[in-house]
């Protein structure tokens, strides 16, 4: 600024030729500048004890608003004249404020910061008061040495980096006796030359010194590392005000806030509102403070504090546990944001809560305090009537950052647990919980629920569907696990709960888990399904998945005919009923010809036996109710249907016999409803009145074929064919007669 001659005389307000960065001095330039005003912002003014007599009144005609006064330099000078000028500026209803000169060189910026604050250098936020202000500018003692102290070069003879160092100790000096950072007043040119334009003093608000050459509201440049705009700019040392001429770069609005550490009027207002209606919040201990999220302020009482912002308005945060629940998610920084009610009590249990932007803080003396944010946890939370429904409070803040985006939240009566792809549902603590949690929670094999918990009428069995399978726990035998695919197949009234856990690498990657009264299969090629009672007796009998009826395919499916069930395996079919018992039935010819015959509603019913092999030619036979399905390779599998067809076969030594094997099924609708059924060496003949007796092939046999079967005039046989010992004649009866046979005549008949 100004150049000086002595210690106490360099201020701002000091009319006399300008430092560098001005222009010299003509009367046509000093009658221009000193009527000169920018057109945009609020215009003040600074003065010094240079300015003795000030007419307050005709500064604030002239469209001043705001005023800072000289209150000090280094630690050895302040202004007579400080009280009459502070208090003038007010008078007429200026928001003034207080600046410091500083001489870096002379002490430290702490011991010149006490000086200030101590002379006059103070701050409140009371709406009249401006920030303190650190004048850092050119050395006007430049070269000269005063009372024996030299005063340095315009640097004041100190590096770039003490000088930022100094301001900084200033700066936080005056911040921890008044509140606020104060402002840098300086000179673009001076601060680059002697600072070197460092970063780090963005949040120091800056007061710029600039005379213009052409009479413009282009301010220059300014130190562009910390800053990028000023907040006021001085750009006239001749007038229109005494001292010097400044603009503060915004509205009056701006300005008044700027005076309360960035309160805004309608802050000051809701505060002040709120505050005369709220007794609990006690004495008052600190002024409203502002620069929070989204331009909020607060006000410190003995028993809590106000919060405001334009979103949320004015609002009590008292002291006690939901301030402090508050605190912990960082006040209006965090998840929470700015209160947007006063807290209310009378809840169900003597809870009480508060909302806040976004969510609400819940508290209860048996629950504690507790965030309820908004979202789908919350959304659920209201769906079961919030505390009056049956999770009751919450007891502990959403977590989230779980697998695959979820989150959880405790509440009294359980947990609710939600994801992206489940939504949320609720775990309740007991049993389910317990195998959820066995199973390494959302992490495990069971991952999230998918449904809510299900208990029996005597509470002593419940499940619960998730993800990977269901959780399903009984008094008698514990709680466990059942994987998906087996889970889908499950059917408790089919096999009861588990009794233990899955247990696989079984063939072909297979499982199994035990149950009550059954077991549940797995296998990736036939799928996952139970197996109880006789079926499972038979099937552990013909040795489990690595015997002979391998993997079921299929559950069970009753209520057959006479109360019968039937289920799949990869080799066969086991039919049971209450009479007959379990039995397979292997896919295969048997399969076949005993669906051919109509299953178990045909003429064989249910099977009444196993597949017994290793008989003539490696032949297999099976019984059933209606009678044999007879298998060999060159006869394929034939049903024995008629009992006296079969009686006869046996008579004459089954497959050993003389027919060996039946060829076909049996055939009806014969003369006097007459039946026969073919076999490897003849056939068995049937009627109502001749019973069955067999036809071997042979010259008899031929014969009566000759003859027209049946239809001719022999009739059914009556008898079984004889033949002497050494088969050199036989015989056979008939309705109607006998066939003889010898070797030497041949066939004769012989009527009876």
């Amino acid at each position: 600024m100004a150049q000086a001659v002595g210690p106490g005389g360099a201020e701002m307000g000091q009319r006399s030729p300008r430092i560098s960065g001005g222009k010299a001095a003509t009367t046509q330039a000093l009658t221009t500048e000193g009527t000169w005003t920018p057109t945009f912002g609020i215009q003040g003014l600074d003065v010094s004890g240079h300015q003795p007599s000030i007419n307050w009144q005709e500064q604030w005609n002239g469209g001043a608003r705001f005023a800072y006064v000289k209150a000090s330099e280094g630690n050895y000078y302040t202004n007579p004249l400080f009280g009459s000028q502070y208090q003038g500026s007010r008078n007429v209803g200026m928001i003034r404020g207080a600046y410091h000169f500083a001489i870096p060189n002379w002490s430290s910026g702490a011991n010149q910061a006490r000086y200030f604050v101590q002379n006059g250098g103070g701050w409140s936020a009371d709406g009249s008061t401006l920030p303190p202000v650190l004048d850092f500018e050119f050395n006007p003692y430049a070269g000269r040495t005063i009372e024996g102290f030299y005063f340095g070069n315009t640097c004041y003879d100190m590096s770039p980096g003490q000088l930022a160092s100094w301001v900084h100790d200033f700066g936080n000096t005056v911040r921890s006796l008044t509140g606020r950072l104060p402002v840098i007043y300086t000179n673009t040119s001076w601060w680059n030359q002697c600072l070197g334009n460092p970063s780090g003093f963005g949040d120091y608000p800056l007061w710029v010194a600039s005379y213009p050459s052409s009479f413009t509201n282009n301010a220059g440049p300014i130190p562009t590392a910390s800053w990028s705009r000023y907040s006021i700019w001085q750009y006239s040392s001749t007038g229109p005000f005494a001292g010097d001429s400044n603009v503060w770069n915004g509205s009056y609005a701006d300005l008044r806030a700027f005076s309360r550490n960035g309160v805004p009027d309608s802050a000051y207002k809701a505060v002040g509102i709120l505050v005369a209606s709220t007794p609990s919040l006690g004495a008052q201990t600190s002024g409203i403070v502002c620069g929070l999220r989204d331009g909020g302020c607060f006000q410190g009482f003995a028993g809590g504090v106000v919060m405001w912002s334009l979103g949320s308005g004015a609002q009590p945060s008292l002291a006690g546990p939901i301030r402090n629940a508050w605190a912990g998610s960082g006040y209006e920084s965090g998840v929470m944001g700015y209160p947007t009610s006063a807290v209310v009590c009378g809840l169900k249990g003597s809870g009480c809560f508060q909302n806040y932007q976004r969510g609400a803080i819940m508290w209860s003396p048996a629950s504690g305090a507790a965030i309820s944010t908004f979202g789908a946890i919350r959304d659920f939370w209201q769906q079961q009537n919030f505390e009056n429904g049956p999770l009751g409070y919450p007891t502990s803040n959403a977590v989230c950052g779980l697998k695959n985006g979820g989150c959880f939240q405790n509440y009294q009566g359980g947990t609710v647990v939600w994801s992206p792809a489940t939504g949320a549902q609720t775990v309740l603590p007991g049993p389910v919980q317990q195998i959820w949690q066995r199973n390494a929670f959302e992490n495990g094999l069971l991952g999230y629920p998918t449904g809510k918990q299900s208990c029996s009428a005597a509470a002593n069995q419940c499940v619960q569907a998730f993800q990977g399978g269901t959780a399903a726990w009984s008094q008698t035998n514990g709680g466990w696990a059942i994987p998906h695919p087996s889970a889908a197949s499950w059917q408790p009234a089919v096999v009861g709960y588990p009794v233990g856990a899955q247990v696989c690498g079984l063939r072909a990657s297979g499982c199994f888990q035990n149950f009550q009264k059954g077991v549940l299969m797995y296998a990736p090629t036939s799928g996952a399904f139970q197996i109880s009672g006789a079926m499972l007796r038979e099937w552990q009998q013909s040795g489990y998945e690595n015997g002979s009826l391998g993997y079921p395919t299929s559950g069970p499916t009753c209520q057959l005919k006479n109360g019968g069930c039937f289920q799949n395996f990869e080799k066969a079919s086991i039919l049971s009923s209450p009479t007959t018992g379990a039995h397979p039935v292997y896919v295969g010819p048997f399969l076949s010809t005993w669906g051919g015959s109509g299953f178990e509603n045909g003429s064989l019913g249910y099977p009444t036996s196993h597949q017994f092999c290793g008989i003539k030619n490696g032949g297999c036979f099976q019984n059933f109710e209606g009678g044999t399905i007879m298998w060999s390779a060159a006869t394929g599998a034939q049903p024995l249907t008629s009992q006296p067809v079969r009686t006869a076969w046996g008579k004459s030594g089954y497959e050993n016999g003389s027919l060996g094997y039946p060829t076909g099924r049996i055939v009806c609708g014969l003369k006097n409803g007459g039946c026969f059924q073919n076999f490897e060496k003849g056939s068995i003949m049937w009627s109502p009145a001749t019973g069955a007796h067999p036809m071997t092939l042979g010259p008899i046999q031929a014969a009566w074929s000759q003859q027209g079967f049946e239809n001719g005039p022999r009739g059914y046989p009556t008898g079984t064919q004889t033949c002497s010992p050494d088969r050199s004649s036989c015989t056979q009866t008939f309705q109607g007669g006998k066939l003889n046979w010898t070797a030497a005549a041949g066939v004769r008949n012989e009527r009876t």
